[in-house]
């Protein structure tokens, strides 16, 4: 604001040096055909002084400025960043990939893109108020000019930002919509090639980004259709002004250094009320990538203030009429049994029974329709996001990997050489691992797409046993890994840890390993007892039977 203002007085005072330039230096020249050359270094000092002094200024506002805006999309995308990572599950099952990377890049930039010129645009208040004094001073005809022509320049600024906000508002959400499907076609570069699907990916990209491109055509034609007229008006004034100046000239009311100063004036108007004409223009985008911000910022999270402590050593598991829905659907309906601290469960049922919905709720993942899952005591909404991911630890299926060397993604940040080491040999990975080009250093995929399905399962399963957990739940964890491998791990895992274990099984050699079941059926405990005992159920024995025919 410093510089803004400098500015507004450096270049209206330069404009009155250069009119006492032309009329008591330029035009006695002419008259008399005699040039002191005192006069003239005091003139080009005055002008070199007030051209520094309005350089600085514009430096100044600039700089600070633009810290102003990057240190701004810095603060904002971190504390979008933290939110993603804070918001319940449910937020990023629901939301495109490529939205959420839309407000974390062009959103954010849009939004703040009004920082630069929001200095210099309320300076123009006070550079418009200092050039109509000075252009009444010089002829009310002059500043009748003035009058008429910059408020017509600010209301067809604003006619066009009015027409450009809703268009501006559509593209922006057009973008968010390409860097979905781009998303969606990188991210399922697999199953794309596999169903040979690219042609049908380019359609989908082709379809959204027409949508943008006319999207922004039609911008485009706004900005065309305002923006030549917005251009022509000072122009216009000032041929206005010089013609109107001469015929003041020679009636003998102004100077011919007036009608410069008059000049410079328009000329100073000119730039800054464009200025403000941008500033106009991107607020509408800019308030409107903000609200998308917003509308994510506004998600509420799962933090609060007051979170109790789970204890220390194995923790037991009270799941008391939970329930489920997703949409209108219940998938785990009034579930409930308990889990003895240190015991070793295995949840079975048929495909689409709820155990990964119960996993997940077990350690908070999900919301809750009603019910209870209490963890040592403890509810898991009660407790800490820090302290349940340090004791409860889960592993799915899917087993992600970061880009990173294998014992980054086993340590995390979090666990010592020594810990991923022994993590490794638990989970029995250490042998492939260290047949690895770097070992453990060697840098693995995008999602670890360099190591098979069963290395990817056992790196993950090290990840999550590095943290030493005090309950895990392995979510068909193991189900890429060999069956006798699979037993080694389950047997390491009895003998190593102290921890109370949690297992969605399909391989009957790893129902057997269980002190007892959790036997789920449609979202519903059937029965809960040792593996013997289920066995006088035909609905159980006939889905063990199963698995074990698939050979699983």
């Amino acid at each position: 604001m410093f510089g803004a203002l400098l500015y507004v007085f450096a270049a209206v005072g330069g404009a009155w040096v250069l009119r006492g330039v032309t009329d008591d230096l330029i035009v006695p020249a002419f008259d008399d055909g005699v040039l002191d050359g005192g006069d003239v270094w005091v003139a080009v000092g005055f002008l070199v002084g007030v051209s520094i002094l309005r350089g600085a200024s514009i430096v100044t506002r600039r700089l600070f400025l633009s810290m102003a805006e990057y240190r701004t999309q810095r603060d904002w995308r971190r504390a979008l960043l933290r939110h993603y990572l804070d918001v319940p599950l449910r937020f990023h099952r629901s939301t495109p990939t490529g939205q959420l990377l839309a407000h974390a890049d062009i959103d954010l930039m849009q939004a703040t893109m009004v920082l630069k010129p929001l200095a210099f645009s309320v300076s123009v208040v006070l550079l418009v108020i200092v050039a109509m004094i000075s252009l009444v001073s010089i002829h009310w005809i002059l500043a009748l000019i003035a009058v008429v022509l910059f408020p017509t320049l600010v209301i067809l600024s604003q006619i066009y930002t009015a027409a450009v906000e809703a268009p501006a508002a559509l593209a922006q959400q057009r973008v968010g919509e390409v860097s979905a499907v781009a998303h969606e076609s990188f991210d399922g570069a697999l199953v794309v090639k596999t169903l040979g699907r690219q042609a049908d990916e380019v359609e989908r990209m082709r379809g959204a980004s027409d949508r943008l491109r006319q999207t922004r055509i039609h911008v485009g034609r706004l900005r065309a259709n305002f923006e030549p007229a917005i251009d022509a008006l000072p122009n216009f004034g000032i041929v206005t002004l010089i013609l109107t100046g001469t015929w003041l000239i020679s009636r003998g009311d102004v100077t011919p250094g007036d009608i410069v100063l008059a000049a410079t004036l328009f000329g100073l108007l000119t730039t800054p009320l464009r200025v403000f004409g941008f500033f106009l223009e991107e607020m509408p985008r800019s308030v409107v990538s903000l609200e998308r911000v917003d509308g994510v910022m506004a998600y509420p999270t799962e933090r609060r203030d007051g979170y109790d402590s789970l204890p220390d050593g194995p923790l037991d598991v009270v799941v008391d009429g939970l329930t489920v829905r997703y949409g209108d659907h219940n998938v785990l309906d009034d579930v409930s049994f308990e889990i003895a601290a240190g015991e070793t469960v295995a949840v079975v049922g048929a495909t689409g029974s709820g155990k990964s919905t119960l996993m997940e709720s077990i350690v908070g993942l999900l919301d809750r329709e009603r019910g209870s899952v209490a963890l040592g005591g403890v509810d898991v909404e009660a407790a800490s996001p820090e302290d349940l991911a340090a004791r409860a630890a889960i592993v799915f299926q899917e087993a992600f990997l970061f880009a990173e060397p294998v014992s980054e993604n086993v340590s995390m940040g979090r666990a010592d050489a020594a810990a991923v080491d022994a993590a490794l040999s638990v989970a029995r990975a250490e042998e492939f691992v260290a047949a690895l080009p770097a070992g453990s250093a060697t840098v693995v995929g995008e999602r670890g797409q360099t190591l098979s399905g069963g290395q990817r399962q056992r790196v993950a399963l090290a990840r999550a046993l590095a943290r030493r957990p005090r309950l895990l739940l392995l979510d068909d964890a193991t189900s890429a890994v060999d069956p006798v491998v699979e037993a080694e791990i389950l047997a390491n895992l009895r003998r190593e840890l102290e921890t109370t274990l949690l297992i969605v099984a399909h391989r009957l050699s790893t129902i057997r390993l269980a002190d007892r079941i959790v036997y789920l059926d449609e979202g519903r405990v059937v029965a809960v007892d040792t593996h013997d005992r289920l066995l006088q159920r035909e609905d159980y024995r006939s889905l063990v039977t199963a698995y074990e025919a698939d050979g699983t």
